[in-house]
């Protein structure tokens, strides 16, 4: 038997396949909220190792950096000590003032420059040290990060191969109900049901409110959606509106007042009791 056009669905078989399409993605949703905030704290603790890996890496970097100035800086020193020793050779040699002098500025000139490029490495090392501190510490949450991670992935895992199987029968029927629906109206209620807060896109009417936004709603309105012979949104939340009846739904009755039956009782009784008159 071929398949019948969603097109060609009256409009309460419309409303019913919209309104187990509903109930079955309701279903998905619950099965998503046993998992919790596990998923979200799963990304979480992912991000920040990740980021804690680039910091980390950043770290490693800047030591290597700092490494590199203190291995240029003694190689600066060492040719500086040659300078000074070649300088003060020239010294013995030396046939006026004014070559003496000018040794001398250079002499000084390079001791000065020993001078600088020792403190450079202090403070290279000092460098060296803090961010060496900083990677110990970036590692040792790294690990506490990943031992969190590892008892959050755990447990989300657990909770998902109990819920597994079933959803994925839900994902199913979901897809099997949503062929079945023209693609105007289904694109309609998707986008309804994305921006509703509780994830309805299709209510009924409970005690002649919308079952969404719970606004009071006509009785002509409450006639035209028994009808069935459009669809109609709440004009309030945008919701589509279906009848109890047709969504397979039974709600209670209201309680009758017994109250004025009881009065008349008692006034009819206080009749009878009166003394009667001369």
């Amino acid at each position: 038997m071929a398949k019948k056009d969603p097109t060609d669905l009256s409009v309460e078989e419309k409303l019913k396949t919209l309104y187990q399409l509903q109930t079955t993605l309701s279903a998905i949703d619950e099965k998503k909220a046993l998992r919790g905030e596990l998923p979200l704290e799963v990304q979480d603790l992912e991000d920040e190792i990740a980021g804690l890996n680039t910091r980390m890496d950043k770290i490693r970097g800047d030591i290597a950096d700092f490494q590199q100035a203190i291995t240029q800086k003694r190689g600066e020193i060492e040719d500086a000590k040659n300078s000074v020793e070649r300088y003060k050779s020239q010294l013995n040699d030396v046939k006026n003032n004014r070559e003496y002098d000018t040794l001398s500025k250079e002499i000084e000139f390079q001791e000065l420059e020993i001078e600088l490029c020792n403190k450079k490495i202090r403070e290279a090392n000092v460098k060296v040290e803090e961010r060496s501190h900083d990677l110990e510490q970036a590692e040792e949450l790294v690990k506490d990060r990943q031992i969190a991670l590892e008892e959050k992935k755990s447990e989300l895992d657990e909770i998902m191969d109990e819920t597994r199987a079933e959803e994925e029968k839900l994902k199913e029927k979901a897809k099997e109900l949503e062929l079945k629906i023209e693609e105007r109206l289904l694109t309609s209620y998707k986008r309804i049901r994305k921006n509703a807060r509780n994830g309805l896109g299709i209510v009924y009417v409970q005690r002649d409110a919308c079952g969404g936004c719970f606004n009071k709603i006509p009785p002509q309105r409450q006639l035209d959606i028994k009808m069935h012979k459009k669809i109609i949104v709440c004009e309030y939340c945008g919701r589509i509106m279906i009848d109890p009846e047709l969504a397979g739904v039974k709600l209670d009755k209201p309680l009758t007042d017994e109250k004025p039956k009881r009065k008349r009782a008692i006034r009819r009784k206080k009749d009878e009791d009166a003394p009667a008159e001369d």
